[in-house]
């Protein structure tokens, strides 16, 4: 059933689907699904992988809840074979809670009071609508021991109860679920006083729009601004035109009966219907802002992640600073610190002959080829000054983001690694690691500190964690990670891997040394069959006696590498460094139950490059060096840029004014943008026009148009 289900919601084969899931629940990663199970997914994307997971988690979670609201009815005696039936048969998760509702426990309402006071065969034929007379019928309903005492009281009494029934009634709810679905408006107003202290919100002070075209930053903005206490928010509908909807399903005719039926509607859904449909339009509307939000922080982390490595070089890290110094450090290929200092080349101190002298000498001596920058505080002067320096031939230089940096070199991850230096010492470290391997050194900081979001810390924490976890992961994985080199921290995110196995890893490799082969691997503590087999695929062992240990080739395809070296009258090395020889084979003749022509297809690809690294390689950039600060910006000056943030209403820039300009959505081409992430990447290097410079804001409009 849930097999079903789920391949009709998102519309993919019902076999790849119940293949899928099977996998799932045997413990199969996403990533080693994604990569090695092909043949089972129908080669499914590990999106769609992450989209059944998530599906299935969901229905999983809908069952149990279903389970339980049928034993809630059931205990009250309530249980109707109808009902149970629609219980039973329900997959919707709005539509189970409208079901129970009406037997829901709740507190002791209007409504409970009246049916204690013995009103409720009075608000059913109220609600019948056969003309009763009505004072004359409430008169018998009189009951001063429960405080009833006039038939006002009484007519009372039974409209709160066919209130509530209203509130509850599955087609009311659903009547007002489509009329905020088409008309809602969500409007923002600001508190009485407020105004000084919220200008940050200004914008909002007098807004509104219909909710369904209000973008998920202008929601996540005007929800900040109420929880700040700045705003108040409200979500409504045209109130006359809704209750005359619902009042079409309550009310039959225009005698006194209905008449009272029709003031209940009105009552029903002011008190409670429309209070609790706005609600849970908020709640609908800040999911889908949290989704598209968390959607972008996703992207730009799977960007940022991915950027361009150094690789393996000796690096020289600087964390700049004017009064405290530039920290420097030196590492060596596998970034293990080598050496640090500190010097003092800006003002207050300016010993600038000193830093030069100091600089020159450590690139010497470690044989520095590669010097990274933070692009905090000096940054630019630091780099500037680096520049000016009559460096060795083919040393570069490159600026670094440092966002996330000083909380890597505060918490206990710095702490292991570094436990005799202080944090800026660590924080240089972490900057001169990140130009050499971004990935590998981003792993150890919370992602939601680097820096690359859209009010990441208003959308849902945990939904947000998932999200970027799943994303480190899939990054990880489809980087591939050197298992003689990798941190602790690096392995933890390998398919099947996590905490422990990676501290044993990192345990058996300190006592043994280097792993010579993958199969070596199962001699670590804890290391099972099904450990083995979702994390062998994506670690490499570089220089083994089995060539296919450094490559995405799984262990299980080994011997399918060597039948095909065989049947070519060659060794596998040959394979991989042998052009001629591999276009001779035919995998067409592989084919066979178990191996299809996606696995053949990756194996040849893999052997054409073993554990080539998916990166881009990486590019030097300078800023315009006649600009500096914000007061040096000009309207209309052409300016060479890196983008550092993508939004849903366009991507910031840094020109290296120690403050991001903005290229608006509708500045970033001169077509039709929809998505800025279909016009610029994270990183990117681009060139901007300066649109306007507000120094009292600090802020910078850009544009990319027309250049």
């Amino acid at each position: 059933m849930l097999t079903h289900i789920i391949a009709q919601r998102l519309g993919l084969p019902i076999k790849n689907v119940g293949n899928t899931i099977e996998l799932l629940q045997d413990g199969a990663t996403i990533p080693f699904i994604s990569r090695y199970r092909k043949e089972a997914t129908g080669g499914m994307t590990e999106v769609e992988i992450i989209a059944i997971h998530d599906a299935l988690e969901m229905l999983t979670e809908l069952q149990k809840r279903r389970e339980y609201i049928l034993q809630a009815i059931e205990s009250q005696g309530k249980l109707s074979d109808e009902l149970k039936q629609r219980i039973e048969g329900c997959w919707d998760s709005t539509e189970l809670e409208d079901l129970y509702l009406p037997y829901k426990q709740k507190r002791r309402t209007r409504a409970q009071v009246a049916r204690e006071a013995g009103l409720e065969p009075m608000a059913n034929q109220l609600q019948a609508q056969k003309g009763i007379p009505v004072q004359q019928v409430a008169a018998r309903y009189l009951n001063p021991e429960k405080g009833i005492d006039t038939v006002e009281q009484v007519i009372q009494g039974a409209k709160d109860i066919i209130s509530e029934r209203v509130s509850e009634q599955e087609k009311s709810r659903q009547s007002l679920r489509f009329t905020f679905s088409r008309h809602a408006i969500i409007s923002s107003r600001v508190i009485k006083g407020k105004e000084a202290e919220g200008q940050n919100y200004r914008d909002y002070f007098e807004w509104s729009e219909p909710l369904n075209r209000c973008s998920s930053h202008r929601l996540l903005a005007m929800r900040r601004g109420e929880a700040d206490g700045i705003l108040r928010v409200n979500i409504s509908v045209d109130e006359e035109a809704a209750i005359e909807r619902i009042s079409r399903i309550f009310v039959r005719g225009n005698g006194e009966d209905s008449l009272i039926v029709k003031e209940a509607v009105r009552e029903g859904f002011k008190r409670l219907l429309e209070p609790s449909i706005s609600n849970e339009f908020a709640a609908l509307s800040k999911q889908k802002a949290d989704e598209e939000a968390i959607k972008i922080f996703v992207s730009n982390l799977e960007q940022l992640l991915m950027a361009s490595p150094l690789g393996q070089k000796r690096v020289m890290g600087i964390d700049p600073g004017f009064r405290t110094g530039c920290k420097i450090v030196c590492l060596n290929e596998s970034g293990d610190m080598l050496h640090h200092d500190v010097i003092f080349p800006h003002p207050p101190k300016n010993e600038r002959v000193q830093a030069m002298m100091t600089l020159n000498h450590l690139i010497e001596r470690f044989q520095i080829e590669a010097i990274s920058i933070g692009n905090g505080t000096a940054g630019r002067e630091t780099e500037e000054f680096v520049r000016h320096l009559e460096l060795p031939e083919g040393l570069e230089v490159f600026s670094v983001s440092e966002d996330g940096a000083s909380i890597y070199s505060a918490s206990d991850i710095a702490r292991q690694e570094f436990p005799n230096e202080d944090v800026t010492v660590r924080g240089a470290v972490s900057i001169g690691r990140r130009l050499m391997d971004p990935l590998a050194e981003l792993v150890k900081i919370d992602p939601n500190s680097i820096g690359v979001g859209q009010y990441q810390k208003d959308v849902n924490q945990s939904a947000l964690k998932k999200s970027l976890d799943q994303t480190v992961i899939s990054c990880v994985n489809r980087v591939g990670v050197n298992v003689n080199t990798a941190s602790k921290w690096l392995l933890t995110y390998v398919s099947g891997l996590g905490p422990m196995l990676a501290a044993n890893i990192i345990q058996y490799r300190s006592e043994k040394g280097p792993f010579k082969s993958r199969r070596e691997l199962m001699k670590v503590p804890r290391m099972g069959t099904k450990a083995y087999e979702q994390c062998a695929g994506f670690l490499r062992v570089p220089g083994g006696k089995q060539p296919l240990d450094n490559s995405a080739v799984h262990p299980e395809r080994y011997d399918l590498v060597e039948r095909m070296a065989k049947d070519l009258s060659c060794d596998v090395g040959d394979l991989l460094t042998d052009a001629q020889k591999r276009s001779e084979i035919d995998i067409a003749k592989y084919v066979d139950d178990e191996v299809g022509l996606p696995t053949l297809q990756d194996i040849l690809k893999e052997l054409e490059k073993p554990g080539r690294d998916p990166r881009k390689a990486l590019e030097s950039f300078a800023f315009d060096p006649t600009v500096h600060e914000i007061e040096d910006l000009r309207v209309g000056q052409l300016l060479p840029g890196i983008v550092t943030n993508i939004t849903n209403f366009g991507a910031f820039v840094d020109i290296g004014v120690h403050v991001k300009g903005l290229v608006h959505i509708s500045q970033l081409s001169d077509r039709y943008v929809k998505d800025p992430t279909s016009v610029v990447n994270l990183h990117q290097h681009v060139m901007v026009k300066v649109l306007d410079v507000d120094t009292d804001r600090q802020r910078i409009s850009l544009t990319m148009k027309g250049i």
